[in-house]
């Protein structure tokens, strides 16, 4: 039996990994996609087209990538006319109507449409969503009914498969109809198929059931603050934050505020912390002046204030005590105006939180000196060193000149990084040495830094419209000219043509 046109091309990767290739590969990813969907709808394994077809009905970016791509590319119009061909068959598949409800032919997607309402199948319901925003009225409509009365049979089933997509598509213009039909079913669905829903999916749909259920008053101050400590969405956690401190305020319970006061989340703290304030425990708030967040110590030094304590005095007493902490250092910088002195012994504290803090209010006290930051720069501490670095770059004129190109060949990808920094901000060549050697690092994110700033700079260098704003010499000594030749060479296959013609144009001169 002779075979078809898609059996005869080469294996192509598992379902799964196509699919997840799709929202980024464009037409041609969609063109092996669907390739590959035929190629399984061939071998008529029911069981088997399901499964292929489920992976793709789950994921919304995918989906919507089918149906944008798969019009405009002749392999997929090839298949999906094969697929349109096999449609009114008995033996059609759910890959058949799935591919032929993205068809060109508006016909054939209503045919589609018909086909997947006379069998409902979950597997199909995300394509019936696609087609509920289709541009044909006669397409739109019967979907978007044939969406409302699933979701009015079955909401438990058809939900979790169709929110997603429909909020993924939400923003095209002919889309209201099945969003708002799909909002209507999240409000009328029973407590266990919400909370499936807030529980699974993408953070569009958490967020909408979240919406939904705290605008219909469902959500318990309990489950408030359940989901201000633990949810991972920025958003939901801020917003419960905010329902469960409102609502423990006007009803007095300051075990609620003290709880969420002494949480992970910096946004949650802060709004308990304003909480505690209303109800007149200033006391409570003050006792957060050494929080690692800058925003929760601004509340508690407010809360300091009410309650009469000498915030100076707190910050002065404990970074100079047994036990400092890294927010009482940042906090002790916030509030003293220039008096660096008590921070100098920390520099050598043997907590490297505290050490790098150090190193920043020092630096916003104005106390840096070369000799004091510089052997931090090879602190076995990465946030020290980087904070060193930091600190030190507005000072580079007063540092030993070997010493950021020895830091530019240390063993370390953080202390190279650090004398990269230190290098950056000279005369230009000194610019292009450092980040043609930073181009040669073996870690993979600081050749990229050097490849990106070598590209910049001889751009800019063979511009005549930009050179001017260059502040020092482009034209190298004949040593320094024979060494940025040298390395532009050993770079050259990680700059492209393009940057290495333009830098023996400059290097040239």
């Amino acid at each position: 039996m002779r075979r078809r046109w898609w059996q005869r091309t080469r294996p192509e990767p598992p379902v799964a990994q196509a699919v997840a290739d799709l929202p980024r590969g464009g037409g041609a990813a969609c063109d092996r996609l669907l390739t590959m969907l035929a190629e399984i709808d061939a071998g008529r394994d029911q069981a088997r087209s399901r499964a292929a077809l489920d992976i793709l009905a789950r994921a919304p970016d995918a989906l919507a990538a089918v149906d944008h791509h798969a019009r405009r590319s002749d392999d997929s119009v090839a298949v999906l006319r094969v697929m349109a061909a096999g449609l009114d068959s008995a033996a059609a598949g759910p890959i058949t109507v799935a591919l032929a409800s993205v068809h060109g032919n508006g016909r054939v997607r209503e045919r589609a449409v018909r086909a997947i309402l006379h069998h409902p199948d979950p597997v199909l319901a995300p394509f019936l969503v696609l087609r509920a925003g289709d541009w044909v009225r006669q397409v739109r409509d019967r979907a978007g009914l044939g969406v409302a009365v699933l979701l009015a049979e079955d909401p438990g089933t058809y939900l979790p498969v169709t929110l997603p997509v429909a909020l993924r598509i939400q923003a095209r213009a002919r889309s209201r109809f099945v969003m708002n039909q799909l909002v209507a079913a999240v409000l009328a669905a029973p407590p266990a198929t919400r909370e499936a829903l807030a529980a699974a999916g993408n953070t569009a749909q958490r967020r909408l059931v979240f919406d939904l259920d705290r605008a219909q008053g469902r959500l318990t101050l309990a489950g408030l603050v359940a989901l201000a400590e633990t949810d991972s969405d920025p958003r939901i956690r801020a917003q419960a934050a905010e329902a469960a401190c409102r609502e423990a305020v006007w009803t007095d319970q300051t075990a609620i505020l003290r709880r969420l006061a002494g949480g992970r989340r910096t946004e949650v703290r802060v709004t308990a912390l304003a909480g505690l304030l209303r109800l007149g425990r200033p006391a409570d708030v003050a006792a957060y002046l050494d929080d690692p967040a800058s925003l929760v110590r601004a509340v508690a030094r407010e809360g300091a204030r009410r309650a009469g304590t000498d915030v100076v005095a707190h910050y002065r007493a404990t970074v100079t005590g047994a036990t400092p902490t890294s927010g009482a250092v940042a906090g002790y910088a916030e509030t003293v105006p220039s008096d660096s002195a008590p921070l100098l012994p920390l520099l050598a504290h043997p907590d490297r939180t505290v050490r790098a803090q150090a190193v920043r209010a020092v630096a916003r006290l104005g106390g840096v000196t070369p000799d004091r930051i510089a052997p931090l720069l090879r602190d076995p501490a990465p946030a020290v060193v980087r904070e060193a670095a930091t600190a030190l770059r507005p000072l580079t004129g007063r540092l030993p000149d070997r010493l950021p190109w020895e830091l530019l060949t240390d063993g370390r990808p953080e202390v190279r990084r650090a004398g990269y920094r230190l290098l950056n901000g000279g005369p230009p060549l000194v610019r292009l040495r450092a980040a043609l050697t930073l181009t040669l690092d073996p870690a993979p994110d600081l050749a990229r830094r050097g490849r990106a700033d070598v590209t910049c700079l001889a751009r800019a260098a063979t511009d005549a419209r930009v050179r001017r704003r260059f502040a020092g010499d482009l034209i190298p000594a004949a040593g320094e000219r024979a060494e940025l030749d040298l390395l532009a060479r050993r770079a050259a296959d990680r700059l492209g043509e393009r940057t290495s013609d333009r830098l023996r144009e400059w290097l040239s001169r």
